[in-house]
């Protein structure tokens, strides 16, 4: 069925929110984009006239598309190689949506995305359209087919579940810099005590290479550990150059609206790490090397400047 003019305007005008929604609740940038154009035909296909309230019937859809896709999701996911993590979203991505408020940006964070692969389904869409799009719990019962008391259940939960799992605090930019300027420092001056006083005693070192990279499939754990395994990353050796392919740039940026490490090799992003910051230190770094979830970031990266790198790791340092 041919759209008209209006109802392509109106699909457009959603477009934005739909994938900010579906981003969040996926976890990745690919998935989010097919689940937006899957709507969209079924919004193609539908007979639009006895649609009311074009917003909500497409919120609808499109949450139904990505409960479909977190239930195939989880199945193959425990053949995942390694551990799993989400796509990066760099500063500026439209997908990143909403974040005039703390709860906002906190529901985008690569921790809490992280942290929301422990949610069920309902709960993980009860959570995303409450606490990023301040969606009434009459609203998300409608769409998830549940009561009032059950969306906020449901909501209620998921909060506890990453209320249990997050360290993280928010940080302002210039004390991020500085902190991963000490960082940088300290794991490359070849000896541990300097990065693990940066660290807290319990820091966890996490990597996604999905088996396309070599990524640890157990995380590393506690501060010691990860500090031996953060210098070594950071230390520049002819096999290590080898092994990426030439002399890495490392930038200070930001991911998913928090500071971040982004690695790149001749313009393509090799790699973003996270830091997760508290008040004690350093909680967690979480790195996606796997080139099937850096491809958008290379791109995006490409279309801005950046200036310097903070280092240059060759062989030669």
């Amino acid at each position: 069925m041919a759209l008209t003019g209006i109802q392509m305007d109106q699909f457009e005008a959603a477009m934005p929110r739909l994938k900010a929604i579906a981003y969040r609740l996926l976890g990745s940038a690919s998935d989010a984009e097919d689940a937006v154009q899957d709507t969209f035909l079924r919004w193609q296909a539908a007979d639009i006239d006895r649609i009311v309230v074009p917003e909500a019937w497409l919120t609808k859809v499109l949450t139904n598309v990505c409960l479909n896709e977190l239930t195939s999701a989880r199945a193959r996911r425990e053949t995942y190689v390694g551990q799993w993590l989400p796509e990066p979203l760099l500063a500026g991505d439209p997908m990143l949506g909403p974040a005039d408020t703390a709860e906002q940006r906190e529901s985008v964070s690569f921790a809490v995305l992280a942290l929301m692969e422990r949610l069920s389904p309902n709960e993980r869409v009860a959570y995303v359209l409450r606490e990023a799009f301040a969606y009434p719990h009459g609203k998300i019962a409608e769409i998830l087919d549940t009561t009032e008391s059950a969306s906020q259940q449901l909501f209620h939960r998921a909060k506890r579940h990453i209320a249990a799992g997050r360290t993280r605090t928010e940080i302002d930019e210039a004390a991020a810099r500085r902190i991963v300027e000490e960082f940088l420092t300290a794991a490359t001056s070849g000896r541990t005590e300097p990065l693990v006083q940066l660290l807290t005693a319990d820091a966890v070192a996490i990597g996604d290479g999905g088996g396309k990279v070599p990524a640890r499939a157990k995380a590393f754990e506690g501060a010691a550990a990860v500090a031996r395994f953060m210098r070594s990353m950071f230390t520049p050796n002819r096999a290590a150059r080898r092994l990426i392919g030439g002399t890495a740039e490392i930038h200070l940026s930001s991911a998913n609206g928090l500071p971040a490490l982004v690695v790149l090799v001749d313009g393509r992003v090799i790699g973003v790490v996270c830091p997760e910051f508290t008040p004690d230190g350093i909680a967690a770094f979480r790195s996606q090397v796997n080139p099937d979830k850096l491809e958008r970031a290379t791109r995006q990266w490409a279309a801005k400047s950046h200036g310097t790198p903070l280092l240059t790791l060759s062989e030669a340092m």
